[in-house]
């Protein structure tokens, strides 16, 4: 169960995007008003109840969770439409792109030129996704417990694997398990730093920095973009041209 992986730097540098705080409550909200759709109890609606988990993990106000939940109950919220873009960055490293979106030809235009102005092919819909695994995701910070302790814990919650490092604990789980992995985590260690479905790589690709430097680009200009919220790729590169090409 337990083993090495590179999937945070794989997922790369979350804390640029945390840092753009509005853009990040903005894409919280069309996603809590997009799940509130089902039901606008999240006890009854596990996509809404992961959506304001992930709203309070990035310290979302309470009233700007609940309008945003009130828009969907008063049909006042836009119609969005959710698609997945796939495709090939520089290095040949695959890229998925999230988005929930309210004009598709608005949003593929913006992906598809994000991906040629930096050296990478937009595909068609399964064009990349099965170079990864579906999967729900669970971090904690490393002071929360001892490794032991977490991997103890997330065994009999039903998780798959286990990484600890001194940057934290990563849970990984299936993800019709996520719900029930995430609740007996809680349940122990409290509210998680960060509990998402993603996409996790089978086969990182090593990429230099040079490559490394454009991929992180085509990522940032990705993010940045109002309709796409979230983007997960298969590169790997060394922590050290990491932190470099980050400063």
């Amino acid at each position: 169960m337990a083993g090495h992986s590179k999937f945070k730097n794989i997922m790369h540098r979350k804390g640029r995007q945390d840092a753009k705080r509005a853009k990040v409550f903005a894409k919280l909200g069309k996603e809590l008003s997009v799940a509130a759709r089902g039901g606008s109890d999240p006890d009854f609606n596990p996509r809404l109840r992961l959506a304001v988990a992930a709203a309070k993990a990035q310290n979302m106000p309470n009233d700007n969770i609940k309008r945003a939940i009130q828009r969907a109950e008063a049909g006042d919220a836009a119609d969005y439409e959710e698609i997945r873009y796939e495709g090939y960055g520089p290095g040949g490293v695959a890229v998925i792109v999230e988005t929930l979106t309210d004009n598709r030809n608005r949003t593929a235009s913006e992906v598809r030129s994000a991906f040629s102005k930096l050296g990478g092919n937009l595909g068609e819909t399964g064009a990349v996704s099965f170079m990864f695994d579906r999967v729900g995701l669970i971090n904690y910070g490393a002071d929360v417990a001892s490794a032991d302790d977490v991997f103890e814990a997330a065994l009999e919650g039903g998780a798959q694997d286990v990484e600890s490092s001194d940057d934290g604990h990563e849970i990984v789980c299936d993800p019709d398990d996520f719900s029930t992995v995430r609740d007996a985590l809680e349940a122990k260690f409290g509210m998680a730093e960060d509990a998402r479905l993603d996409w996790k790589p089978q086969n990182p690709v090593a990429v230099d920095e040079e490559t490394a430097g454009t991929l992180l680009k085509l990522l940032d200009i990705l993010e940045d973009n109002d309709d796409v919220q979230q983007v997960s790729s298969n590169f790997e590169v060394d922590d050290a041209i990491l932190e470099r090409l980050s400063a």
